[in-house]
């Protein structure tokens, strides 16, 4: 091709011949030439590749030059053109087919155009052309090509070798396999899958999820996938996913629903309902059972043709039948789970109500079908509901012979045996045979002859049947069957004793056991063995289990009318040993005793006693009973000694409220100055923000019986009681709650107990002026009450000076009553 050299294309004209080796005065001359026609481009492109046909720059910078000619022409209309370009690429691919971006270039220009096979060929060569490592670059563009433009088969053929480029995405080639029809090829491809223990899906889905695909094309493609065992494959994942089994057993049944085999999927319902382990699993398949059955029947009723009226009324007889077994299919799910849960078979026993023989059917299923060690339930109940059965249907001779076998059973509790044995015994009772229910119960008790008292009651190791004759609450039973006889029949008392008298051998009575015993003999009249009961109760039993023995013995002996010296021997005998936490109804009892039927000095000293030994708790109440009978006795004026050392003896709230008490008493005597130093001493334990009431009363007490100075001086004393107490409330509870804080922080992170809490620096200094303050009242409080003798000294004693005549004062020394 001729083309016109101006005068500005001479010195790259010369410049080329001046240095024919080197591409840069070509690619010079090159962009000199860009506004020239595209003929004269062509032409110098030409004439460039001729005399370097190995440039890569120089081919790319052409070929670009010649698809962006023709780019947005209709490729149809020209052909020719289209044509030239790709020769172009053709000549250029001669010398450069390694280079892969050319390729790119080509493959995407020959896919603007209608040639599907050229444009195939040309992925084949450059895919053979480039190395394996550049194939990525083109794979994009195939794939592209393929998906879009080619046939379903070609689609299918490119990436099939996609995928052994590149494995990872085998997931989306069977995803085109289902999306292009090609079933059997997307079953193959998954079973491949699953059978790769290392295949990870880059979808992210699970081998569950891969199966489910599997299963769904088989499943909705029936046809297609015929050289498949679909049946085998899907009971394969039923047994490998039992968590989906009426999910899986639903699909099953649907592929025969789909292939158009009803009758078949009819027998894989049946047989999946049968073989649920769950109920949720059941309902699945239940309910995609009865749709299908609704589906069929109504399509046929749809018909309105008399020749199916047979059919529809076998179908819908079918259809009834199925609703009316679920409660029995419910249940054997159920009892699948568990064949040894107990409850569920009493279920089952029920709903065969009215129907005899299905329930002793199922009772007898179910006495073989559990395992006596695995119940899960209360195995005699069954047991005990079979005989009852037998029973109500005025059949005793068979209910005995469950019974029979029942007490053979190894149950998993001793106690199951034990109401067997009631429950016989009770049975026999109801049909009015006395003498069978005491020999069925003589004997389940009977102790065996060799060494009864080496046999551990609690070993499960041991079976029941040889523990029993130690189950105490089969031995009450006894006796209480054995006792409402002997109040008819004498004869009978003799084995009552030894019964009772067996129990306690085999020292397995209970203090209930020893207070039955001696009821029964106390309403016999038999006081004396009575009596001899309680005292082997009470050796039998140790504190604190004695003390309801000792608390009825003791009450029985008062009433029996003992002699004194018995009585008081058995009251020290109940005392000795008694915890302090329950020995004052003890005492109470005692001096009450005293009181009624002995000295009333001695129930005094019983009183004094108690207020020494009881525990703190009850110190108060044993005082004011201490008092009170005094009072009673010997006058208000003996009650003072009783008071000093109550008030000496307790403490806070209750040293407080003993105090007014106290200044009652000495207001009733008319003593008002011991009532002004009591309420001086009683003020010590008076918070005035907590107690108003005290210093009310004080109040009140001043304005009637003292003075100006009286009155100043309570005000004084209230002072220093608040200053004592420290009447700033919002310091203190500051620092409780930060004190509490701190604890918990100490328990819970290990801190010393010196670290202060919420910010808060303890005081030492405050704390001990606070302690100053309070032992300065005491000193003052204490010059104005001085303690009166006593014979046992003891602290903070009330003063002499408390101590004045009083012509109505009852001469009594306190120390002998």
């Amino acid at each position: 091709m001729l083309i016109d050299i101006t005068d500005s294309d001479v010195p790259y004209e010369l410049e080329i011949l001046k240095s024919p080796e080197e591409i840069a005065p070509w690619l010079r001359y090159i962009q000199h030439c860009r506004d020239r026609p595209l003929v004269h481009q062509v032409s110098l492109y030409e004439r460039a590749v001729r005399r370097f046909p190995r440039s890569y720059k120089i081919w790319k910078d052409y070929l670009d030059l010649r698809t962006s000619h023709v780019a947005g022409l209709n490729t149809s209309a020209h052909v020719h053109h289209f044509a030239s370009v790709n020769a172009c690429f053709e000549r250029a691919f001669l010398l450069l087919s390694k280079m892969p971006r050319l390729w790119t270039d080509y493959l995407e220009f020959l896919m603007l155009q209608a040639d599907t096979s050229i444009t195939r060929r040309a992925f084949d060569r450059a895919l053979q052309s480039l190395s394996v490592y550049q194939h990525y670059r083109i794979w994009p563009l195939y794939l592209q090509f393929a998906t879009s433009n080619a046939c379903d088969e070609t689609a299918v053929s490119v990436f099939a070798r996609y995928v052994y480029f590149q494995p990872r995405e085998i997931e989306s080639y069977v995803e085109l396999l289902i999306d292009r029809g090609f079933y059997d090829k997307a079953v193959e491809t998954l079973i491949k899958i699953l059978d790769n223990s290392d295949f990870a899906s880059v979808k992210g889905k699970s081998r569950f999820q891969i199966w489910s695909d599997l299963a769904d094309t088989l499943i909705h493609h029936p046809k297609e996938t015929a050289r498949w065992p679909t049946n085998r494959i899907l009971r394969s994942g039923i047994a490998r996913y039992p968590d989906q089994f009426g999910k899986l057993w639903v699909s099953l049944a649907s592929y025969y629903i789909y292939k158009g085999d009803i009758e078949q999927a009819r027998d894989v319902f049946e047989e999946g309902m049968t073989t649920a382990m769950t109920v949720r699993d059941f309902s699945l398949i239940f309910d995609s059972y009865s749709e299908m059955e609704e589906i069929n029947l109504s399509k046929l009723v749809e018909k309105e043709d008399p020749t199916f009226d047979r059919e529809i009324d076998r179908l819908m007889a079918a259809f009834e039948q199925l609703m009316t077994r679920r409660t029995f299919l419910v249940s054997d799910v159920l009892l699948r789970q568990d064949p040894n849960n107990v409850v569920e078979w009493e279920k089952r026993v029920a709903l065969w109500m009215g129907n005899d023989a299905q329930m002793v059917h199922t009772y007898a299923e179910a006495l073989a079908t559990i395992k006596p060690t695995k119940a899960n339930g209360k195995l005699y109940k069954l047991w005990v509901s079979y005989a009852r059965f037998y029973e109500q249907r005025d059949q005793p001779d068979w209910a005995r012979v469950i019974f029979d076998k029942a007490t053979k059973v190894r149950f998993k509790s001793i106690n199951e045996l034990v109401e067997i044995y009631i429950e016989w015994a009770e049975m026999e009772l109801r049909l009015g045979e006395f003498d069978r229910a005491s020999t069925i119960l003589q004997t389940a008790t009977k102790v065996p002859s060799i060494n009864p008292s080496k046999i551990d009651f609690f070993n499960d190791d041991i079976p029941p049947q040889e523990r029993l004759f130690k189950s105490m609450k089969l031995w009450s039973f006894y006796v209480d069957l054995l006792e409402s006889a002997a109040s008819e029949d004498h004869h009978l008392i003799d084995t009552v004793k030894k019964t009772y008298d067996i129990i306690l051998q085999l020292k397995i009575g209970t203090p209930l056991t020893i207070v039955n015993y001696a009821s029964f003999l106390w309403d016999l009249d038999r006081f004396e063995e009575a009596f001899k009961i309680y005292e082997r109760g009470v050796e039998l039993f140790s504190y604190p289990i004695a003390f309801e023995i000792w608390n009825i013995y003791l009450q029985k002996a008062i009433e029996r009318k003992l002699g004194m010296e018995r009585l008081r021997d058995l009251f020290e005998q109940a005392l000795d040993g008694c915890p302090n936490n329950i020995v004052k109804p003890i005492f109470v009892l005692f001096g009450k005793l005293e009181e009624d039927r002995g000295l009333v000095r001695n129930a005094m000293k019983i009183y004094d006693r108690a207020a020494r030994i009881v525990p703190e708790n009850d110190k108060a109440e044993m005082f004011k009973y201490y008092i009170a009978r005094t009072i009673e006795n010997f006058g208000l004026a003996a009650t003072r000694r009783i008071f000093e050392r109550a008030i000496n003896s307790l403490k806070g709230a209750e040293a407080r409220d003993m105090c007014v008490d106290f200044i009652a008493v000495e207001l009733k005597l008319g003593e008002v100055d011991r009532a002004r130093a009591l309420y001086a001493w009683g003020s010590q334990f008076s918070d005035p923000r907590t107690s108003p009431e005290y210093w009310t009363q004080w109040h009140e007490f001043e304005l009637r019986y003292g003075n100006e100075d009286t009155y100043k001086e309570m005000l004084r004393i209230k002072r220093s009681v608040s200053a004592m107490f420290n009447t700033n409330i919002g310091y203190i509870a500051a620092q409780a709650v930060a004190l509490k804080n701190q604890i918990v922080q100490q328990q819970e992170n290990g801190f010393s107990e010196s670290a202060t809490p919420a910010g808060f620096v303890l005081s030492k200094d405050s704390e001990k002026k606070r302690q100053n303050q309070k032992l300065k009242l005491k000193q003052e409080l204490e010059l104005e009450l001085e303690p009166e003798p006593e014979p046992e000294p003891e602290p903070q004693k009330p003063k002499e000076a408390l101590k004045e005549s009083n012509p109505d004062e009852i001469d009594i020394n306190m120390d002998d009553i």
